[in-house]
């Protein structure tokens, strides 16, 4: 399967509208975690797969290539890949979208266990669910 492209057709999209191809791109399995896994900086291939769940490598050489042709990551020339500043983009433009994520887990399972990995993130989780409680209480009483 191609790589998405603007204008070429896409899942979703014969005209290959840019945000269908974005979701094409990053619908594809673990593309859009080897983007979060970059966050940090550089990978090689083998650290980048671990952090991954060592994903098969077949896969992620898929994936890595299909990052690669998009320009959201390069290969820099110790072999170790890295976001490019679209793909920085990418990364930031999704943290809404986790934000939005975790409060969605909070409010569906408050008693749940937390399903991040930054403290930042169960702040803002806890936060919300203190507001929530707040307005409850409000109305009962």
């Amino acid at each position: 399967m191609p790589t998405p492209r603007p204008g070429n057709p896409v899942r979703g999209s014969t005209t290959g509208r840019p945000l269908m191809a974005a979701l094409d791109l990053f619908g594809r399995r673990w593309s859009l975690r080897i983007l979060w896994e970059l966050r940090a900086g550089p990978l090689g291939f083998r650290p980048l797969q671990r952090r991954c769940d060592d994903m098969s490598s077949s896969v992620m050489r898929q994936r890595l290539a299909e990052l690669l042709d998009a320009q959201v990551i390069r290969q820099l020339p110790d072999s170790r890949y890295q976001l490019t500043p679209l793909g920085e983009e990418a990364r930031h433009t999704l943290d809404p979208l986790a934000r939005w994520a975790e409060r969605w887990a909070a409010t569906i399972d408050p008693q749940g266990a937390d399903h991040t990995d930054d403290p930042s993130r169960i702040a803002l989780a806890s936060s919300h669910l203190e507001g929530q409680a707040v307005r409850r209480k409000g109305r009962k009483g």
